[in-house]
C-alpha cells in the first residue's frame, strides 16, 4: 500500500572542518498516499540531504519525519531508494539477480523470488534481458533495472534522487513517460529529486522549490494539469513559466 509523508520542520546541519554547516533550515511539507512529489531547486539547495532523511541515511537535527504516521528513526524496507549513479547494480548480478536483491535480504525463496523479479523486469519493459549484466546494458537500461528492484520488495514510498539527469534527452523523456506509467500502475508515493523544470512540470502532482544556503521552503505548488501530460501544450508551457518564477525570483 502507498504511504504518506509527512516532514515537520526539518533542519539538518553537516560537521566540517570549519565548523557546522546548516544545509537544510524547518523544511516542511506533506505528501498524500499515491502522489508524486518534486523536490526543485539550484545546486546546494539540500534537496539530497532532505532525500537522506527521507530514507533514514541521515536523521533531522531538528523537526521529525513521518512515514503513515510514525517516524522514520532510520532505514527501513518501507521505503525504495533510486540513485543517479549506474553503479548502484551489482555488476557481477544479472538483471533479474539484481531486482531479486532486497527479496533475498528478506529470506524469500528463490522461486518467488525469481517469479517476483520477472514480475517487474516486465513492468520496466526488460524481462527479456533478465539474465544480461549491468555492464551490457544501456545507461537508460541500467536505471529501470534500478527501479524495478526498488519496486520488487513493495515498499510503500519511491525515493528517486535525479535518476535520469545522466542519460541523454532522448532517452530521458522516454524513461519520464515510463516512469510515469509505473507510477500510475503501482500506486506508489513517489519523491523526486530533480533541477530540471520541464522535468518536474511533467511528472509531479505537487512541486517543492527550495531556496539555497541553507535549504528553505520557497513554494510548494500544486499542478493540476491533465495526463498524459503534453510538454507542447499552452498549458505546460504556462505551468513552467509559472514554476520558472519561483525559482528566479
Amino acid at each position: 500500500m502507498a504511504q504518506s509523508i509527512t516532514a515537520d520542520r526539518i533542519s539538518y546541519e553537516y560537521d566540517t572542518d570549519m565548523g557546522k554547516v546548516l544545509a537544510v533550515k524547518g523544511v516542511s511539507f506533506s505528501v498524500a498516499p499515491s502522489e508524486f512529489l518534486c523536490v526543485l531547486g539550484p545546486s546546494g539547495c539540500g534537496k539530497t540531504t532532505i532525500l537522506n532523511m527521507l530514507a533514514g541515511f541521515l536523521s533531522p537535527t531538528e523537526g521529525e519525519i513521518l512515514i503513515d504516521g510514525h517516524a522514520v528513526k532510520g532505514q527501513g524496507q518501507d521505503r525504495g531508494v533510486v540513485f543517479q549513479d549506474f553503479a548502484q547494480l551489482f555488476p557481477w548480478r544479472t538483471a533479474r539477480r539484481n531486482v531479486e536483491f532486497g527479496l533475498e535480504m528478506r529470506g524469500v525463496v528463490e522461486k518467488e523470488r525469481r517469479q517476483t523479479a520477472l514480475e517487474f523486469l516486465r513492468l520496466v519493459k526488460l524481462e527479456k534481458f533478465a539474465d544480461i549484466y549491468p555492464h551490457q546494458l544501456s545507461g537508460g537500461m541500467q536505471q529501470r533495472v534500478a527501479i524495478a528492484r526498488a519496486l520488487a520488495y513493495n515498499p510503500g514510498v519511491l525515493l528517486m534522487d535525479e535518476p535520469f539527469a545522466a542519460l541523454d534527452a532522448m532517452t530521458r523523456e522516454e524513461m519520464q513517460k515510463q516512469l510515469t506509467e509505473i507510477w500510475q500502475e503501482t500506486e506508489k508515493t513517489i519523491v523526486y529529486i530533480t533541477h530540471n523544470v520541464a522535468e518536474a512540470v511533467y511528472l509531479a502532482d505537487q512541486v517543492l522549490v527550495l531556496a539555497a544556503h541553507p535549504g528553505t521552503v520557497k513554494a510548494l505548488m500544486r499542478l493540476d494539469l491533465p495526463r498524459p501530460r503534453d510538454p507542447l501544450s499552452l498549458e505546460f508551457v504556462e505551468m513552467q513559466r509559472r514554476v520558472l518564477g519561483q525559482i528566479t525570483h
